[in-house]
């Protein structure tokens, strides 16, 4: 789940506010991410046509609850009313899930955000619908997976924060795709959405930020087929582009280790890093 900025451009604090997390801490954090990480393997064989996603909804929140001992940090956070979000084809983030079923050859995020022992762990991951999509699709689909990874190979001690958006942007721009500018990757661990603000793309106004071991922060791309442009609708949650072109996003939990990085929420089924 991206920080929410309502709009506004980031607010950007000083490094000395960032909180870098004690190997206890890092520790907690691992298993936070391994558990959120589950739910997305877990939900995988119900994701498909004609399927709702309410339904896919209270299945994450029954596995969740009752299988992880975990607390869905989505529902009721700032009033949300769901254990997961759900964002489909032209949605960007934060979409609710509803009682429309999905039809062969949607694209959508499904985003888990699970709290253990006092810690989150945040990740999506991009599904299509049957299996096949539109060549567009899933070419766009690709290219966030590739964003994302481009993004958090950036990541070490020494390197600067703006390295992950530089790294991105370029990608998605060199593959005729655009980065929203409105929602972010954030600082994660005890709270949801900690500092630092994690920019997808690059930007003179980002106060420079030194990445340390022990900082914990999400990267989650959100990239469109068309402009990168985005509204929010009448339901105060669901994003999505301004010219009704798809979007797709992926996100994962990344810790900065003494030598480089720890993807927190790294799926079996993935390639490593």
């Amino acid at each position: 789940m991206g920080r929410i900025n309502f709009g506004q451009p980031p607010v950007r604090k000083k490094q000395d506010e960032i909180n870098i997390k004690t190997p206890e801490e890092i520790n907690k954090m691992r298993v936070a991410g391994r558990l959120a990480a589950d739910v997305l393997v877990m939900i995988e064989p119900f994701v498909k046509e004609g399927v709702t996603t309410n339904e896919l909804d209270k299945i994450c929140h029954e596995f969740m609850v009752k299988e992880q001992r975990v607390i869905p940090a989505p529902l009721n956070y700032r009033g949300f009313p769901k254990s997961i979000c759900t964002s489909v084809n032209q949605q960007v983030c934060h979409g609710i899930p509803n009682n429309k079923p999905l039809k062969k050859g949607d694209i959508i995020n499904i985003d888990i955000t699970v709290i253990k022992d006092g810690f989150h762990g945040d990740t999506s991951k991009m599904f299509i619908i049957g299996g096949e999509t539109s060549p567009l699709a899933k070419r766009l689909v690709q290219s966030s997976y590739d964003c994302m990874r481009v993004g958090i190979e950036q990541v070490k001690p020494g390197a600067m924060l703006a390295d992950i958006g530089k790294a991105i942007q370029k990608l998605a721009k060199s593959q005729r795709f655009s980065v929203v500018q409105d929602y972010c990757g954030h600082g994660i661990g005890r709270e949801f959405h900690e500092q630092p603000q994690v920019l997808h793309y690059y930007s003179k106004k980002a106060e420079p930020v030194e990445l340390k071991p022990g900082m914990t922060f999400t990267i989650e791309p959100m990239i469109n087929a068309g402009k990168h442009q985005v509204k929010r609708l009448g339901d105060e949650w669901t994003v999505v582009t301004k010219d009704r072109s798809l979007s797709s996003q992926w996100e994962h939990t990344i810790l900065v280790t003494e030598t480089g990085f720890e993807v927190l929420t790294l799926r079996e089924e993935e390639q490593p890093f």
